[in-house]
């Protein structure tokens, strides 16, 4: 059979904002249908990475195609390619479930209808929140607006749902119930899920493959399996502990970086 093409390729990309590097020369590719994880600590550039993935940002240098899209000149095809799940709710509080949903659609340009309606109830249903679909979102839990916002923007049958730090804040039944929402859709509909977290045991159960990023660098990448065997450690925690280090990060670049290369360095040898 021959090798399908990566639905999400990184090549040699890099991030500047003035004399900071946010992201340093990052290659990797996503395969069809893959759970992915991005993961490193506070300011590794996990998140200037979705952002230019999702046309947020533009890279400095480098080459990043979506679906076969290069995301850089093709801003508009990509972003048909992709639903998204920031950080932070991006949800209309003053409109109901269903509000939001017909808002989606309309912005995305899906076909309304009998189709398009089925289409809301059916993910709607996904998330538990059809029997909610009049409510005011501003009377939603966290949960519930997390929830819906992985409704939204699945209904535009996206190639690839990015989830940024989707799970933060929640409680662990809800967490729990949200990943098991990601599995169904990647398992039924064959959409590759990428995502950052940082609740290292939430990626060991659910990716495929975990990429680690650090000072803007890719450090490492590949199965559990895999990444503990290089680090000589048992855990995902612990293989993350290896390669980043114990010390507590702030948002930029530190003194300590050339220590912390040459620390890493003698690990990957």
């Amino acid at each position: 059979m021959p090798k399908a093409h990566p639905v999400i390729s990184l090549s040699a990309v890099t991030k500047r904002f003035g004399n900071v590097t946010a992201v340093n020369n990052v290659s990797f590719d996503v395969k069809p249908g893959e759970l992915f994880a991005l993961l490193g600590p506070n300011g590794a550039g996990k998140s200037t990475t979705i952002k230019m993935l999702t046309t947020l940002l533009k890279p400095t240098s480098g080459k990043m195609t979506l679906a076969g899209h290069d995301v850089t000149r093709a801003q508009d095809s990509a972003r048909q390619a992709f639903g998204i799940v920031f950080q932070d709710p991006s949800v209309d509080t003053e409109m109901t479930a269903y509000e939001n949903m017909e808002l989606h659609a309309a912005l995305y340009h899906v076909r309304g209808g009998a189709e398009t309606k089925a289409r809301i109830r059916t993910l709607l249903e996904l998330v538990e929140l059809w029997d909610r679909k009049d409510t005011l979102v501003k009377n939603f839990s966290g949960g519930m607006k997390r929830r819906l916002e992985i409704a939204r923007g699945l209904l535009h049958h996206p190639h690839v749902l990015f989830l940024d730090e989707p799970t933060l804040g929640l409680d662990t039944q809800t967490r729990n119930l949200l990943w098991e929402y990601v599995k169904t859709l990647n398992k039924e509909e064959g959409m590759t899920v990428f995502f950052t977290t940082h609740y290292l045991e939430e990626a060991e159960a659910v990716a495929d493959r975990i990429a680690f990023i650090d000072h803007g660098q890719l450090i490492a990448l590949g199965t559990t399996k895999e990444l503990t065997k290089q680090t000589g450690t048992k855990t995902l925690e612990a293989a993350y502990l290896a390669l980043t280090g114990k010390t507590v990060r702030d948002e930029t670049p530190g003194k300590g970086d050339e220590w912390r290369n040459r620390r890493r360095a003698r690990m990957m040898r």
